[in-house]
């Protein structure tokens, strides 16, 4: 009888260590998410970025597996615009029921459900992305670079699956359904 409790706790023991998990905060001063949102009919659009809230990495075994970032949807900022007035109106455009909805959305979210290695430093990140309440399955490249603790990646995602549902009323002016981002998460 002692044998088998030594036996069970062994194998709990092994199956705890050597599933062990660690959670990586990620730096928001240093992280960073660059949108861009472009024309449908011609060439421009406009760029910004966005600020992160809070976010950590999950690490299994020495490599990434999972992760949870927050994003701040009231930090939205428009950079290709100098003129106040217009970048002001841009921006508060994209905070309103149309795109963003932000005083109902304050925050959008994407977690981590897998990540598949092609070597060491390159891999495909599976996710759920949340924003505007809606949560849609995306998938995306990513990197990692060991020396600066970061990982970067860039993707696009069709807003109409998000119910960011704004269209222009002029066909020239009109917007294109994706909306680009490059991202960087530094710990």
């Amino acid at each position: 009888m002692k044998t088998k409790i030594l036996v069970l706790l062994a194998v709990v023991g092994m199956l705890t260590f050597g599933n062990a998990q660690e959670k990586l905060a990620i730096n928001v001063e240093k992280s960073n998410i660059k949108w861009s949102g472009e024309y449908t009919f011609y060439f421009g659009g406009h760029h910004g970025t966005i600020d992160f809230k809070d976010g950590y990495f999950i690490k299994t075994n020495d490599v990434i597996s999972g992760g949870e970032f927050t994003i701040d949807m009231n930090s939205i900022i428009c950079l290709d615009i100098e003129d106040d007035e217009p970048n002001e109106s841009l921006v508060n455009h994209l905070k309103d029921p149309d795109f963003f909805d932000v005083t109902n959305f304050e925050t959008a979210k994407l977690i981590i459900t897998s990540v598949k290695y092609h070597d060491a430093v390159t891999m495909k990140i599976y996710a759920d992305l949340t924003i505007r309440g809606i949560t849609n399955p995306i998938s995306f490249q990513a990197k990692v670079n060991y020396d600066d603790t970061t990982m970067t990646t860039k993707f696009k995602i069709d807003r109409m699956l998000w119910g960011i549902n704004y269209n222009s009323k002029m066909k020239d002016g009109a917007i294109s359904d994706a909306i680009g981002f490059e991202v960087t998460l530094s710990l």
